[in-house]
């Protein structure tokens, strides 16, 4: 038997499972936490393993988890059932998918038919799911900008304690004018918004279980393809990328989601990448930062990279490309 109690928490869910579910908890152990104040334990009860989640209410909010679970699963994507839930105290008792994810699986003989899995599942939750009649909030403008302004505000001036000067502050704003234009131009569809290697529980090779949906927006078509294929944990040969990504490309025209060349959906994606990326970098920084994750300062180069390489290939974002590598090389992380 194992049962880690580590803070009061822990010990309000073991009571809600065995007092209120009637469980018989024989193993209770820390199964993973992620980038919010969530965090997920690992139970068996009768030789079964289950997930809880702990949401502290004060700074979680279960429901839209719950909301978008229903909506995936409707969608006929892969998604934990919720087997039971006690929203007041932020506790949600479900489906166990195992512990090992993408990444875990993801080498040079793997990567074709996982990724494919992976791409597939996603072309069935962007076809399923109608941008017009289910619930999603959109992907605006405004929060685009909040978002882009995180790699300003925590990498730039926090982490690297780059003071900015009118200029590079009016070189930013462009940038993310820019890149925000080029979102929003794009097909709007259904956006998991984390769609990454973590985040997909391998089951088998051919099927994958979703986690962490709670904040699925209506977005641009782009945005889940970019976080799987440039995925800030791990990184492929731009062939690759390129061969899989077309690939997809192909799914999506033949469900009718896409009607552009595949080089305008490439610029699409590049651009799509650079926001997604710099925001990913302003949240790493806001982890060490404010949270004291420093483990996340180590995704910062790679995800870097990926801006770098990007933004030199489009004569819009020259003088970014210029000023990024100029502060690149200024940073030791």
């Amino acid at each position: 038997m194992t049962i880690t109690l580590s803070d009061d928490r822990s010990h309000q869910i073991l009571n809600w499972l065995r007092d209120d579910l009637n469980l018989d908890i024989t193993q209770f152990e820390p199964a993973s936490s992620d980038a919010s104040f969530r965090r997920y334990f690992r139970v068996t009860h009768n030789k079964r393993c289950f997930i809880v989640m702990d949401a502290p209410p004060e700074k979680e909010d279960t429901e839209p988890f719950i909301n978008v679970a229903e909506l995936f699963r409707l969608a006929k994507a892969n998604v934990p059932d919720i087997i039971a839930q006690d929203t007041q105290q932020g506790f949600l008792l479900l489906e166990d998918f195992g512990a090992v994810n993408l990444l875990d699986r993801l080498n040079e003989l793997s990567v074709d038919i996982l990724y494919r899995t992976a791409l597939t599942a996603l072309v069935n939750l962007q076809k399923n799911i109608s941008p017009d009649s289910c619930f999603l909030p959109h992907y605006t403008p405004t929060l685009l900008k909040s978002e882009l302004a995180l790699f300003s505000d925590w990498f730039l001036q926090q982490q690297c304690q780059l003071p900015l000067n009118q200029d590079q502050l009016k070189l930013l704003s462009h940038t993310e004018d820019f890149l925000i234009d080029s979102a929003c131009q794009q097909k709007q569809v259904c956006v998991h918004r984390d769609f990454h290697s973590r985040n997909l529980m391998h089951i088998d090779d051919s099927q994958l279980g979703i986690i962490d949906f709670q904040d699925a927006v209506i977005g641009p078509i782009t945005y889940d393809a970019v976080s799987l294929l440039r995925d800030c944990y791990i990184a492929w040969p731009d062939e690759k990328i390129d061969q899989l990504l077309n690939e997809y490309f192909l799914q999506l025209q033949a469900v009718n989601l896409v009607h552009c060349s595949y080089a305008d959906f490439k610029r699409d994606f590049d651009l799509m990448g650079i926001q997604r990326h710099l925001k990913a970098i302003g949240i790493f920084s806001r982890l060490n930062i404010r949270d004291g994750k420093s483990a996340y300062l180590a995704d910062i180069p790679r995800t870097l990279n990926y801006v770098l390489n990007v933004s030199q290939n489009y004569p819009e974002l020259k003088e970014f490309h210029r000023f990024l590598s100029t502060t690149a090389s200024q940073v030791h992380l």
